[in-house]
């Protein structure tokens, strides 16, 4: 599924079932509820906390899949190509990182940064 596709899935669920997009303000904590669910799951996986005893494995996977569709959702009711501004992220991004991470010492062990440049 392309980026464009997901976000026309997304805008027919809405009509079809979601009656409209909840406003932005909605979307935006929205966001930050799921955005708080990966951090949990993060923290306990990979992190230093555990589980709770009536605390489940939760999907990281469904988490990202739901920050992805709220993201999908803001885009779609601010009029946002995803595709368009993704590239355009990943040409800016480019050009201003291009060596920034190669010649990062706390990233790129020495003679592998010599090999690169």
């Amino acid at each position: 599924m392309t980026i464009q596709e997901a976000q026309k899935q997304v805008d027919n669920w809405i009509k079809k079932y979601g009656v409209r997009y909840f406003n932005e303000l909605t979307n935006m904590a929205l966001l930050t509820e799921e955005v708080g669910e990966l951090a949990r799951i993060i923290a306990r996986k990979h992190g230093e906390q555990s589980f709770k005893e009536n605390e489940s494995d939760t999907s990281m996977a469904d988490e990202l899949a739901d920050i992805l569709w709220v993201l999908i959702c803001l885009a779609n009711q601010s009029g946002i190509n995803l595709t368009d501004a993704f590239e355009k992220n990943i040409i800016k991004k480019t050009n201003r990182d291009n060596k920034r991470h190669l010649e990062n010492e706390k990233i790129t062990p020495n003679d592998r940064r010599k090999k690169l440049l």
